[in-house]
Parts: structure tokens; sequence; C-alpha cells
């Protein structure tokens, strides 16, 4: 069993969420690796764009995750390892009117500034929540050995009761939510 929170799996989750502009939904199919021949956990988004969990080809051995769009290849290891393919990207100007991601260098010090400006963090609870989300998912794929549809919005595994049922624990009498 490789478990995505004994590889930091949230923390290099949310580079690639932040990176594609995913924050506030998420994939909505998970592919774990398999005999006949993914070798690395596979996310796929409504919009066609595919992250891998793990080192990916190339000298992309030292990224711990990958996305592939239309227009490329990100790698990246939290604070350690960027390449894209074309090498370009990362260079690229950003223009006017294109979408430039918000600056992160620590969370501690983004949350103490939060504290005394009121300023919300950059990453919220509810980003945290949807980079959680991967992770479990990606788990529940592993202990599954098999494909998963996920409904990113309403956070259950589509026509899949024997999934869904590993997304929350049973809960003791009288415990329940509301």
């Amino acid at each position: 069993f490789r478990g995505l929170f004994q590889t930091r799996g949230a923390h290099h989750f949310d580079i690639a969420q932040w990176g594609l502009g995913m924050d506030h939904t998420g994939p909505v199919e998970v592919i774990p690796p398999s005999e006949d021949g993914e070798d690395r956990l596979k996310y796929v988004y409504a919009n066609g764009i595919r992250m891998y969990h793990g080192g990916a080809g190339g000298s992309g051995r030292g990224a711990a995750v990958e996305w592939i769009g239309e227009k490329g290849i990100v790698r990246v290891n939290r604070g350690q390892y960027l390449e894209t393919e074309p090498g370009t990207i990362k260079t690229e100007v950003i223009g006017p009117g294109e979408d430039r991601l918000y600056r992160s260098r620590n969370h501690k010090d983004n949350w103490l500034e939060g504290i005394r400006t009121r300023k919300e963090c950059i990453c919220t609870p509810e980003i945290g929540h949807h980079t959680a989300n991967i992770c479990h998912t990606g788990n529940i794929a592993y202990w599954l050995k098999r494909p998963l549809k996920w409904d990113p919005d309403k956070e259950v595994f589509l026509n899949d009761p024997e999934a869904n049922r590993l997304l929350n624990r049973p809960m003791r009498e009288p415990w329940i939510l509301s």
C-alpha cells in the first residue's frame, strides 16, 4: 500500500490544483496503477487535463506531481523541482488579461498575516478540503484497485456504492451528522 499521506501527497496536489486554477473543484476520475500499463496514480479533470502522482518520464523522475494539458507538461516537487515541456512555459511572461497565480512563499507566514490583517489566507479551508479529497479518492482507488468516477461538486463516486461506503465511517448511535 502506497498511501498518499505518507508521501506528502496533499502538498503536491495543492500545487497542481493551484497551477491548474482548480482550487475550488477537483478531478472527475481517478485511476490507480495497474498491471495493464499505468504505473502511476492518474487523475483526469473535466477539461481533459491529466494529473499524475509521482515521477514522470525524461528527467521528471524527481517530480512529485505532473500535469499534462493541451499546451504542454508541468512537473513539480514542492520547493525543489520545476520542469516544463516545452521549457518556455516556466519563463513565459504573463500578458495583460491573462490569469496570474497568487504568490505563496510560506503558509505559516501567510496565516499569521491573515490574523494580523483579517485578509483571507492563500489556502483557505475550502481549498484544503478539495486537496484532501484528491488524497482520499486516490487512496480509495488504491484500496479498490480500480478506476473510479468522482463528482467533485456532490463529493461522491458515481454509480459506486462500495467506493462511497469508504468516504465515511459508520456512526455509532446516537450520533448523527446534521
